[in-house]
């Protein structure tokens, strides 16, 4: 499945975004994380010629179409937000912003 962004990239956006309580990046993530581990396991699944290869082509299809989108997603919502693309660092007026909120 192509990956926009690798793992270590995709846990460094939920850690700051669970250490500054700002939740909705990290979900996106998450769900990018589950995605990935239903994909995988849908193609373990087809590796078993007891499974119906349909049934698990069908969802591994979703899943990497899903994924696609997801990560286009946090791509957007980072952007929206102002993070370093680069570095994927939160942006400092978004941590000051959630700090106050506290």
């Amino acid at each position: 499945m192509k990956q926009q962004f690798d793992s270590s990239q995709i846990t460094k956006v939920i850690d700051q975004s669970l250490v500054y309580q700002c939740a909705c990046p990290a979900q996106v993530c998450k769900a990018i994380f589950e995605l990935r581990d239903l994909h995988r396991y849908q193609m373990d699944c087809l590796n078993d010629s007891d499974n119906d290869v349909q049934v698990h082509s069908a969802i591994a299809l979703a899943a990497e179409q899903s994924h696609a989108l997801m990560e286009a997603c946090l791509t957007k919502v980072l952007e929206l937000e102002g993070w370093d693309v680069a570095s994927l660092e939160m942006p400092e007026p978004l941590r000051s912003k959630i700090r106050k909120a506290l």
